[in-house]
Order: structure tokens, then C-alpha cells, then sequence
């Protein structure tokens, strides 16, 4: 199976870039309800995830600043304490579910590095559920 199939395009992924603020990570947190969000570069290259974990050190060690004040800081200033690690479009199956056993998402990149989506566990657990139960319904 082509991973493709279970593929979320960059289009439809809530990103963050490396020129965002701390204030923009949050929002695009809050407004999506994500816990951890792709880090990319302006010109599309896969850098790491920012995580809730990491946005909340960074706030600790700067004494919590303002939302104003969050405006002037650099989302590349935040320490990432664990990236995603990506696989490349042609991963098989194999090696997309044993980096998804660790990983709530796994980041997707393409010949030159360039981010084009993500899989989500989510989605490779009802893929196996569906399949476990066809198999099920054969016996």
C-alpha cells in the first residue's frame, strides 16, 4: 500500500513557519486543538514540531511574557525537546507504522526535503482496524 493513501496534504495541515511568533504558535494551537504542529521553512522544507511542551518552557523561561510581548519573539528562539522524525514519500508501510509507534503524527517530505503532508496515527490505527476485520469476516 502506497502511503499516499493515508496522507493529510499540507493544504489541509495547520503549519507552522519559521518566521512566526511565539503569540502566532499558540493561536494556530488554540484555533485547530493541536498539541503539536510541523515546523517549516518559507520555502517549504520539514524543520521539526513544535509541541505544547516546548511552547510552555519557553514561556517559563522568559517569565511569561504578554501576548504583546510574544509578538517579538521568534518561534525558532523555542527549544524543540523532540522533533518528528519524517519519512519520505516512498516509505513503505513497514517503515511508516514503526516510526508512527512513537510519533502521533508522522511528517511526510518529498525528494528535496519539502514538506507535502502528514499521516496520523489515528489514520493508520482505523486502516488496521478495518483490515483486522475483514480478515476476521474471511475466517
Amino acid at each position: 500500500m502506497n502511503i499516499l493513501f493515508f496522507l493529510t496534504p499540507k493544504s489541509e495541515v495547520a503549519v507552522v513557519e519559521e518566521d512566526d511568533t511565539l503569540r502566532q504558535v499558540l493561536e494556530k494551537m488554540e484555533h485547530h486543538g493541536y498539541a503539536a504542529v510541523p515546523l517549516i521553512t518559507k520555502d517549504g522544507k520539514y524543520v521539526g514540531t513544535i509541541t505544547e511542551g516546548d511552547v510552555l518552557r519557553k514561556l517559563h523561561r522568559d517569565d511569561f511574557p504578554s501576548l504583546k510581548q510574544m509578538e517579538d519573539i521568534p518561534v525558532m528562539d523555542v527549544i524543540r525537546r523532540r522533533d518528528n522524525r519524517p519519512v519520505h514519500i516512498s516509505t513503505d508501510m513497514e517503515g511508516l507504522v514503526d516510526r508512527a509507534l512513537n510519533q502521533n503524527f508522522v511528517p511526510v517530505v518529498d525528494d528535496d526535503s519539502v514538506f507535502i503532508g502528514i499521516v496520523t496515527r489515528k489514520d493508520l490505527i482505523q486502516y488496521l482496524r478495518g483490515q483486522c476485520r475483514r480478515y476476521e469476516n474471511t475466517l
